[in-house]
């Protein structure tokens, strides 16, 4: 399938064998994307009391939190797009509670991410109106990881992207998603001055805050700046793009495939590898961003 040569193929051709190889892999329940959230958050949990205890050494600790922060969006990511369950369906429960649950080691609402990520597939690469444009410019993966580092700081461009998207979309929902994100950062902030206070200030520091801080910087290289680089092309078929990763599909969590699941954002993360092969021909017909 992928050597061949569909450029002959009518406009109506193209989009039919699009929409049927993405329906092999819409509305099926993936099962290692439910297996994923639990395993993960219940990792990040349990290196507390073991730390707390002596039991596990806090070096050790470290870069399994690293790991565990990393590995904490994408599920959320999976529920912003309905993948598990649409509402009304019976699983509805479970999309609604991995999208809020797998991001707390992110110290992030999942109410907030999704409204700001969806207006992100809307307006994809456009400045003012992709809250994701900010962190996709940068010419370098320097760059990128200055830009990451800047929005650190309250008055950055970078933090204040999603809260002026949020800002700009004005509904009841967005509000509901500000006050949820003001009170997760209390709690997360609560924890920290409590683990301090306590004499723990060193497990609160590599246990949650430096982790979150290098994990959020490589989930904006990897699921954002690399997927849309150069940053500026716009169009369904120009403004993401296949890459290749150090270490295969699954370094980049899956994004190097990212141009399927821009194309049809509810196929499952872990089927859009596959789909990306189907529907290779069809995107070189179409002159799209492919390395």
């Amino acid at each position: 399938m992928s050597s061949q040569d569909l450029t002959q193929l009518s406009e109506a051709e193209l989009i039919r064998m699009e929409r049927d190889i993405a329906r092999k892999y819409i509305d099926k329940l993936s099962i290692p994307m439910v297996i994923w959230p639990i395993l993960n958050i219940s990792c990040w949990v349990a290196l507390w009391p073991l730390v707390m205890t002596g039991t596990l050494s806090l070096w050790v600790a470290f870069p399994i939190a690293l790991l565990n922060i990393i590995l904490s969006y994408l599920p959320s990511h999976e529920a912003q797009h309905d993948i598990y369950a649409r509402p009304g369906q019976k699983l509805r429960w479970l999309n609604e509670a991995i999208g809020h649950i797998s991001v707390l080691p992110l110290a992030y609402g999942y109410r907030a991410l999704r409204l700001t990520h969806l207006e992100h597939h809307k307006h994809t690469n456009k400045p003012g109106l992709d809250p994701d444009q900010i962190f996709n410019n940068s010419k370098t993966l320097l760059g990128n990881i200055w830009t990451n580092i800047q929005s650190y700081q309250p008055g950055s461009e970078g933090a204040a992207s999603y809260r002026s998207c949020l800002a700009r979309l004005g509904t009841p929902e967005t509000e509901r998603a500000l006050l949820e994100q003001v009170g997760i950062t209390v709690a997360h902030f609560g924890v920290l001055f409590f683990c301090a206070y306590h004499g723990k200030a060193l497990e609160a520091l590599l246990l949650w805050w430096l982790p979150l801080k290098m994990a959020v910087i490589y989930i904006r290289v990897y699921l954002s700046w690399l997927p849309h680089f150069p940053g500026h092309q716009v169009g369904r078929y120009k403004d993401t793009r296949a890459f290749r990763s150090w270490g295969g599909v699954w370094s980049s969590l899956g994004m190097t495939a990212h141009i399927a699941h821009h194309l049809h954002p509810r196929i499952p993360l872990d089927k859009t590898p596959a789909a990306l092969r189907e529907l290779y021909p069809i995107l070189k017909a179409r002159k799209s961003t492919l390395v």
